[in-house]
């Protein structure tokens, strides 16, 4: 399974995934810019099948309703509860989309930052080469605002359902923060090492003009601070006692955070 990543607005990702090289069938992730989404398309030879929205915010579901303009017929996938604009196909937590005959796509329900918020899980039919596009729900070492959900439903959609999948499956986020989500995290564990070199390896890529995705579940684990607050040595230095309490009270450092 090959993924494309194209930048979008000011630090936006698209991703056009594709099935294989002998179909060059593919689905497209929050096409903000469809004009830029398709001339990337284009250039490979690939034919995008339809969309997956992963919420209703403009950054990523305003390019559906050009799309469909520009693609006539194609479906747009979306969360049931999330009244995505240009949604033709609602998902709920559970269902499954093909791509193609090789590639199954798994709808996971990770409210908080939406009510209605979907990630894709992605996998060929043999349920190998995992990847999950993750949308405003979990970034590079940071997590969504809660604008319509809690820090109980942002620790479910993390360390839950998020965290559950296969440690080395690929992370696929809608930003690109990681910088500035890893200098918070060493406010946080200052003496991780883990989060202090992938801080370096970030700056480099950024430096150089390159993205910083994708991570992994694995790589959350080790450095994401909202995704280690069930460690009680994180809880400690909050000065909480639960993982919720925990999530929220980073949630809310972060929120107030001036770097």
């Amino acid at each position: 399974m090959k993924v494309l990543h194209i930048s979008c607005l000011d630090d936006n990702y698209s991703y056009i995934r594709i099935i294989d090289e002998t179909t060059k069938e593919a689905a497209v992730v929050d096409p903000v810019e469809p004009h830029k989404v398709l001339r990337v398309a284009q250039e490979n030879e690939v034919d995008i099948k339809f969309v997956l929205t992963t919420h209703h915010h403009w950054d990523h579901a305003g390019g559906n309703d050009k799309i469909k303009q520009l693609v006539p017929g194609i479906k747009i996938y979306g969360g049931s509860v999330d009244n995505v604009r240009g949604c033709t196909d609602k998902v709920e937590n559970g269902d499954r989309v093909s791509l193609g005959a090789e590639i199954s796509i798994l709808s996971l329900h990770t409210p908080a930052h939406t009510k209605g918020h979907i990630s894709y899980y992605v996998t060929d039919k043999e349920g190998e080469d995992p990847a999950v596009f993750t949308g405003d729900t979990l970034f590079i070492a940071g997590c969504g605002k809660f604008f319509e959900g809690t820090a109980e439903q942002m620790y479910q959609s993390l360390c839950v359902t998020l965290g559950s999948l296969p440690k080395p499956t690929r992370v696929y986020c809608g930003h690109e923060y990681t910088v500035k989500n890893l200098q918070f995290a060493l406010t946080v564990e200052p003496g991780n090492a883990k989060i202090a070199q992938k801080l370096a390896w970030a700056e480099h890529q950024r430096r150089v003009g390159h993205p910083t995705i994708p991570s992994t579940i694995q790589e959350e684990f080790e450095s994401n601070p909202f995704m280690r607050v069930d460690l009680p040595e994180v809880q400690e230095k909050v000065g909480c006692k639960s993982p919720v309490e925990a999530l929220r009270e980073i949630r809310l450092r972060k929120d107030n955070w001036k770097g």
